[in-house]
């Protein structure tokens, strides 16, 4: 039998109870932030006074699933940098979302094993989560928002933004 108390009889909560606590937070911070475009276009942008250019793009959409990065990019010189370069899956019908990585090179690299001890995965998976928690918290506070969250062509184009399609009513 599984027990959460501790040696002196108090209930302590659960790592993983509170993990999907912010989790159900990241999502809704993410509602406000995500435009219903995000079904229609896979490049969106965000531009406010005093911040870097938010972009979003779409890497996959499952039918209750979309999975998409979510970076600033600053524009130097000679190329583009994108930071800090959130993976995130936004799960629509448990209406939680989960930062998968904070690195560009998630693909090559796996999050888990048999092997992996599953103190180390909650441990990074839980500075993963809240790190996003707080930085969505930072771009709201910036005034980033669906309404401020625009298409554009593509990755490459990332400067020219598509008008949104205006609806009669």
């Amino acid at each position: 039998m599984v027990s959460f108390r501790q040696s002196g009889g108090l209930l302590m909560p659960p790592k993983l109870r509170r993990l999907q606590e912010v989790q159900a937070e990241i999502y809704r911070q993410l509602q406000l932030l995500l435009p219903d475009d995000i079904a229609f276009h896979d490049h969106l942008r965000s531009c406010v006074p005093g911040s870097a250019p938010l972009c979003l793009d779409v890497l996959e959409r499952h039918p209750y699933t979309t999975f998409f990065r979510l970076t600033y990019e600053f524009s130097g010189t000679e190329n583009r940098e994108f930071e800090p370069d959130a993976h995130v899956r936004f799960y629509h019908d448990a209406r939680m979302a989960e930062a998968t990585s904070f690195d560009c090179d998630q693909a090559c690299t796996r999050d888990s094993h048999p092997a992996y001890p599953p103190a180390a995965l909650m441990r990074r998976t839980w500075r993963q989560n809240r790190a996003l928690d707080r930085w969505l918290d930072f771009l709201l506070r910036q005034g980033h928002s669906a309404q401020t969250m625009a298409p554009v062509e593509s990755a490459a184009g990332r400067s020219e933004a598509v008008p949104s399609p205006v609806t009669a009513g």
